[in-house]
């Protein structure tokens, strides 16, 4: 446990400094939308996995280095949360040295797996990195599936900064918060419950953040303990309210860091589902059962952070028991998964089926969140930035490259476009319409208009308490509000509660504003470091 707490605590002091590096941006005065020319150019290709991004940075950083367009070459950044750690290439993916053609590769296997590396320290390193490269007149390619990162870089002033002192409002909650509260904000658990083994310590951690923020308390479900967790750490790490900070936030324009040419490898889901299957089978086959066995050892060592140790069994399965699967590289997809397979006396087959069928569900259902993220946060964060331009002019070009079959369809449709869209981005041509590449690239490119500023997104996601619903007062039900309240009001089983509600009492069931918050109930930790520092 003692090791545990120093881990949290050396995590926290890590986010903190790396969210203090960034404080220097705000003194910087960014060029406006009308002077984007002046800002020097960035490629950037993000997908979800298995589309291809490796492979067309590598493509386009060799005919960079053909000598075109007055640049010497490309160095290719990487922006995927799980490939920064030595070792473990295929449990992460990475494209084998061989592959890389001979390309640099940078940010890529530098971190000890175990240690914990987060999103502001990653900004700080690849802005070090794309300066450089433009010293060096090549251009910076950042690659990688953690898109959460990608939209941090390009867009700055969007992540929490250190603060010298509490502020007065926090002070002032802090001041009026009831000894439980105070004793658990004093001592928040190094490890985050779960809200469905320990409902309790879920709704008090709840409780604590609505004494300290309420506003921000009703964005989360109670069951989201880490989100909960992630916005009291935020109060203790920066001394502000995180609503303070998405105020502040919400004050500051969406103009990019860089002149930004976005590329997004897509497939269609079913094609891509059959061929992440097939790349779990041949994960397996690659040695994935080694790296996971490692991965146990470093867990259960406490020399697990030196590069010469040697660690093959794990030598405390308790330790191994504790692991939080929601840092680091414990996060990688068939960690988790195959833990009771291996945790097992005996390596039975059923066990093994089990744990291969997990992997190949978590990372279709990664998949899908990584297209979420995409359409939800950043697409609106880039139409915002171009100011409402048509897809035409904009300012900030996002292209769809169609990724969904492989071998000369994937070099017609992904790399051909892919160096032609870059060869007048760099060139300064007028570019192509993004909706004109593919029925697939309108459809997917075609957003609703979505809320950018934190403040709305804050508004807009609020949940509330369906009191009809709520069974267990210990356990409150609880909804977003807006349409998905209005939705669960039509709901069969809503009605049904709500009838029996005013049978009891004569009167029909009233809801109310949560005064918990967490989102689902079960969180899938691969996908967790693509959202550290988040606030809203």
């Amino acid at each position: 446990m003692a090791k545990l707490r120093s881990s949290a605590n050396d995590i926290r002091k890590m986010m903190v400094a790396s969210f203090a590096t960034l404080r220097r941006w705000k003194s910087l005065s960014f060029a406006s939308v009308s002077d984007m020319s002046t800002l020097k150019p960035i490629i950037t290709i993000c997908g979800t996995t298995g589309v291809g991004k490796s492979n067309l940075a590598i493509e386009l950083a060799l005919k960079l280095a053909q000598g075109t367009h007055g640049w010497k070459g490309a160095r290719i950044i990487n922006a995927d949360s799980m490939q920064v750690y030595t070792g473990m290439d295929v449990i992460t993916n990475k494209v084998p040295v061989a592959e890389r053609m001979g390309v640099e590769h940078l940010l890529m296997d530098f971190k000890q797996p175990g240690e914990q590396y987060v999103v502001g320290q990653w900004i700080q390193d690849a802005i070090k990195a794309i300066d450089e490269t433009h010293r060096m007149d090549k251009i910076p390619i950042i690659v990688g599936g953690t898109s959460y990162w990608i939209q941090h870089l390009i867009f700055p002033n969007r992540l929490p900064t250190v603060a010298q002192s509490l502020s007065d409002s926090v002070a002032q909650s802090i001041a009026n918060l009831p000894p439980d509260l105070l004793e658990l904000f004093n001592a928040l658990p190094e490890q985050t419950p779960s809200a469905a083994s320990h409902p309790e310590d879920a709704l008090l951690l709840h409780k604590l953040l609505t004494a300290l923020d309420e506003p921000v308390a009703q964005r989360w479900h109670w069951r989201d303990t880490r989100k909960v967790m992630g916005s009291l750490r935020v109060i203790k790490d920066t001394g502000k309210a995180p609503s303070e900070i998405i105020l502040e936030q919400s004050k500051i324009a969406l103009v990019p860091r860089y002149r930004t040419l976005c590329f997004w490898l897509y497939a269609e889901p079913s094609i891509l589902n059959e061929r992440l299957d097939k790349r779990v089978d041949n994960m397996i086959k690659e040695g994935l059962l080694d790296e996971i066995k490692a991965l146990r050892a470093i867990a259960s060592s406490s020399t697990s952070s030196s590069p010469d140790a040697v660690v093959t069994e794990p030598s405390d399965e308790s330790a191994v028991q504790q692991t939080d699967y929601t840092v680091g590289i414990y996060q990688s997809i068939g960690y988790k998964e195959f833990h009771d397979y291996l945790a097992s006396p005996e390596l039975s087959e059923k066990l093994f089926a089990s744990a291969v069928e997990q992997m190949k569900y978590g990372t279709r259902q990664y998949a899908k969140r990584q297209i979420r993220w995409l359409r939800n946060k950043l697409l609106p964060a880039i139409y915002s930035a171009n100011g409402g331009t048509d897809h035409a002019t904009a300012l900030l070009p996002v292209y769809l490259l169609d990724a969904t079959e492989l071998g000369d369809q994937w070099t017609s449709c992904v790399l051909n476009q892919g160096e032609r869209i870059m060869e007048a981005f760099l060139d300064n041509e007028t570019l192509l319409d993004p909706l004109s590449l593919s029925e697939r690239a309108r459809e997917m490119l075609t957003i609703d208009v979505k809320p950018t500023s934190p403040t709305e997104v804050l508004r807009a996601r609020k949940k509330v308490v369906c009191s009809a619903c709520t069974l267990d007062p210990s356990q409150p039900f609880m909804v977003e509000d807006g349409s998905q309240l209005e939705a669960h009001r039509r709901s069969r089983a809503h009605r049904k509660y709500a009838a029996r509600d005013k049978k009891m009492h004569g009167r029909p069931a009233k809801r109310r504003a949560t005064v918990h918050s967490d989102i689902p109930s079960k969180v899938d930790a691969a996908d967790q470091q693509d959202q550290q520092g988040s606030i809203v």
